[in-house]
């Protein structure tokens, strides 16, 4: 499989509102593709038919990684350890890591119109496939790991449901979840956007707005504490039609939105807002980002030797260069400044 990774050009493309318009309309036509085995109650059979995964041969001793409770700290996960427990040893007895992913969040993880399979690329997806080749490293590149597209509301349910290992798909880390997180790969912060001729200043001038969020998103949980006057439940609004506008499965949606004159604002991470600029310069940011968080792989509650087997991959992907690699290809232009996170008080911060 050919794999022709390009940005400038796939951008230059989707840039103004036709661009995201027909972004939306591709996404919708693979998703529905994607998501078949999924509703039809399976797990892939066309992927599984494909893989070729050899049995399982697991000898790596077992370490057993400390759970940490749920707490502020994003750094509060379980110890870095190449571990084989339960959940590893069933993901090399099946010779595929299943990770839930997004499809159209440029530079994280979108649809290359320019590739033979109109595969999934960026930043997200670069982490995915190094963690599936640290776990199985005999399984042939193209066939180890498995791309689910989950909408934000559908993450923890499918980790839940046993339908993917992994969730990569710039995911907060934060109590409200119900998964075990790894440490952080990526800080961001929750900002405003909105269009360039707008009033709006920054998420303070958001009350009485109709603001749009992603259904599971932490931007909704911020926003009703930040800003409880903000529009953005549809109890809020006398207008029965912006009722099935202010919540939307996917961010991508709260543009087109945004676009259409439908909302006032969109409130997402700045990592995402900034891809959603670059796809139609009518949009700006509001104001400064107003939280700091950070993004997290998430897996089912309680297996913690998948974690702890990622938080290695993570502490080697930051320390070797690849995740820099990945950051200058995919992110630097829109988001620069940013380096690999560190927990505060090591030599990696």
């Amino acid at each position: 499989m050919t794999r022709k990774r390009t940005t400038g050009n796939a951008v230059g493309r989707l840039r103004g509102w036709g661009g995201v318009t027909g972004m939306a309309a591709a996404c919708a036509v693979t998703a529905s593709f994607t998501l078949l085995p999924l509703l039809l109650g399976g797990s892939g059979a066309a992927a599984d038919a494909s893989a070729g995964a050899p049995g399982a041969t697991s000898t790596t001793h077992v370490t057993r990684a400390r759970a940490a409770d749920c707490t502020t700290d994003p750094w509060a996960s379980v110890s870095p350890a190449d571990a084989t427990g339960d959940k590893v040893g069933e993901i090399k007895r099946r010779g595929r890591l299943i990770v839930g992913v997004d499809q159209n969040s440029l530079f994280w993880a979108s649809r290359d119109p320019e590739s033979e399979e109109n595969e999934i690329v960026g930043f997200d997806i670069d982490l995915a496939e190094a963690i599936a080749e640290d776990i199985l490293p005999e399984v042939r590149k193209d066939v180890r790991v498995v791309f689910r597209v989950v909408s934000t509301a559908d993450r923890e349910k499918m980790l839940e449901n046993g339908d993917i290992d992994l969730v990569v798909r710039t995911m907060s880390i934060n109590c409200e979840k119900n998964v075990t997180f790894s440490t952080p790969y990526f800080q961001a912060g929750q900002q405003v956007i909105a269009s360039k001729d707008s009033d709006i200043e920054g998420y303070e001038s958001l009350a009485g707005k109709r603001v749009c969020t992603a259904d599971g998103s932490s931007a909704r949980t911020v926003l009703k504490q930040k800003v409880p006057d903000a529009i953005q439940d549809p109890a809020q609004t006398r207008r029965e039609e912006d009722r099935s506008r202010l919540h939307v499965s996917n961010q991508l949606d709260c543009l087109a939105r945004l676009q259409l004159g439908e909302v006032d604002a969109v409130v997402t991470d700045d990592a995402l807002a900034a891809a959603q600029i670059a796809q139609d310069p009518a949009v700006e940011f509001k104001g400064a980002p107003f939280t700091e968080e950070y993004y997290g792989v998430a897996a089912k509650k309680g297996a913690t030797d998948l974690v702890a087997r990622v938080n290695r991959v993570l502490a080697d992907y930051s320390r070797d260069g690849r995740w820099t690699k990945s950051y200058e290809k995919w992110l630097e232009e829109q988001l620069p400044g940013k380096t690999p996170p560190g927990k505060p008080g090591s030599e990696a911060g």
